[in-house]
């Protein structure tokens, strides 16, 4: 099957396509920014937001500065539909074009694409997804997985179960379950909550969900009755995340002991549970709402001219909405300090590796791209690509989404050593795993 496509065209790229062969075009005239989406299928509810925020972003740096430092970005999608496979083909379908980078949206499909970014030197951003282990650089230079990993998000799950049961000793004898897709992405937290019960003594519950029974989780929440586990954590996506907090409701299971990873956290996987949903609580760390000049800016440029997919005006601001929009904020910053280090105004993958591996985008920068404390500050180094940023939590009151906590840190003696540990075996695993030649920037 063919991938799908769906193109933002840009005068500056018409113009070029008149005269130039495309792939001419691409190279000299604009930046080529493949965006993998998923509009359609069972995970389409969260795909479709993240896919408009993403894509309503870098319109409006087009439409707003005629692209980074005068240069358009000629952004493409590619649907995917959360399918490895066609996550893949989509993947050999533009690495010809020269991608600045591949965001692929999905733990499988990132899992299929780490051994071929740095052969085909184009690096991954798997924004808060993907393998937690690819956050070391020292093995992994060409993948990048800010602000957090899913391991340092179990473990403010744990950190936060703790503060609510007045210490981390008093973890022990508790239950805490994680309802999760079974799917890779689904079971990232599993080794570190697993070394964490051992450590806090915790009993740490499984419950898998198929991802052809996402719709159907009445037995599962049953055995959740049955075994009155003290917490629940979800990592969950598409369809899976509104049937479980609708099933966690219909048991009577407490929406306060109810926490969803932050991609568990959209409007449209509470709001389907009705009153029943109020409560649930999500970790976040992106703002919500439209109150950022950068989301006015997008109002302004892009979806008041007609030129977005959202399908109402009042999506725009929601939580998964402006995750997109955070995403590609990273992509940008990137190509940003890119051309910086380069001198080049038109940049490709080998160019913007070098831009993700010395992004620091601080508060001022952030205040300066109209998204004053909108997301965690990000600065990524050789070594670490990742951050480990802290995140909060947030609780939806039946209608919208409200911040309930400060900043909470990864408990990162938990993390961090788990995450060498595993890069190193996954590097012995895979025979003829590259050492790291790739020389760093200062900055970085």
């Amino acid at each position: 099957m063919r991938p799908r496509f769906f193109a933002l065209a840009t005068a500056a790229a018409v113009l070029a396509g008149a005269s130039l062969p495309a792939s001419r075009a691409v190279a000299q005239d604009s930046i080529y920014v493949p965006l993998f989406t998923y509009r359609t299928g069972p995970y389409a509810g969260s795909g479709i937001p993240v896919a408009n925020g993403m894509h309503d972003y870098l319109a409006m740096l087009n439409e707003r500065d005629g692209g980074i430092n005068g240069v358009k970005l000629n952004v493409e999608e590619c649907e995917t539909g959360y399918d490895t496979k066609k996550g893949v083909e989509c993947y050999e379908s533009v690495k010809g074009k020269h991608p600045a980078v591949i965001n692929p949206y999905s733990t499988g499909i990132t899992l299929e694409l780490i051994p071929r970014a740095a052969v085909d030197k184009i690096p991954i951003l798997s924004m808060a997804y993907g393998l937690s282990a690819s956050a070391d650089g020292n093995i992994f230079p060409w993948i990048f997985n800010p602000p957090l990993t899913y391991w340092d998000g179990a473990s403010v799950f744990v950190r936060y179960v703790a503060s609510k049961e007045g210490g981390m000793d008093k973890l022990k004898g508790k239950k805490l379950g994680l309802l999760h897709l079974d799917a890779p992405y689904g079971k990232e937290p599993i080794p570190v909550l697993q070394d964490m019960a051992k450590k806090y003594g915790f009993q740490l519950l499984l419950y898998p969900v198929p991802g052809k029974e996402m719709q159907n989780q009445g037995s599962l929440w049953l055995n959740v009755r049955r075994d009155r586990p003290d917490y629940i954590y979800i990592q969950g996506w598409g369809a899976m995340n509104p049937t479980a907090v609708k099933e966690a409701a219909k048991v009577g299971f407490p929406m306060d002991h109810l926490m969803g990873v932050w991609w568990s956290g959209g409007d449209d996987d509470a709001r389907p549970a009705g009153p029943g949903g109020t409560g649930y609580l999500s970790l976040d760390f992106n703002g919500v709402g439209t109150d950022y000049p950068v989301i006015q800016d997008i109002l302004k440029y892009v979806v008041d001219k007609g030129k977005s997919q959202v399908d109402s005006k009042s999506r725009v601001g929601e939580n998964l909405y402006n995750r997109g929009v955070f995403n590609a904020m990273l992509i940008a910053e990137a190509i940003r300090n890119a051309q910086q280090l380069t001198g080049k105004k038109v940049v490709v993958g080998e160019d913007v590796r070098r831009g993700f591996e010395s992004l620091n985008i601080t508060e001022a920068r952030l205040k300066e791209m109209g998204a004053p404390n909108f997301a965690p500050p990000v600065h990524l180094t050789c070594a670490d690509h990742n951050g480990h940023h802290a995140v909060f939590v947030v609780r939806w009151d039946g209608t919208k989404w409200v911040k309930i906590s400060d900043w909470i840190e990864p408990i990162k003696e938990e993390v961090l050593p788990l995450i060498e540990q595993t890069a190193k075996e996954y590097a012995e695993k895979n025979t003829g795993w590259p050492k790291r030649t790739e020389p760093c920037d200062k900055s970085s």
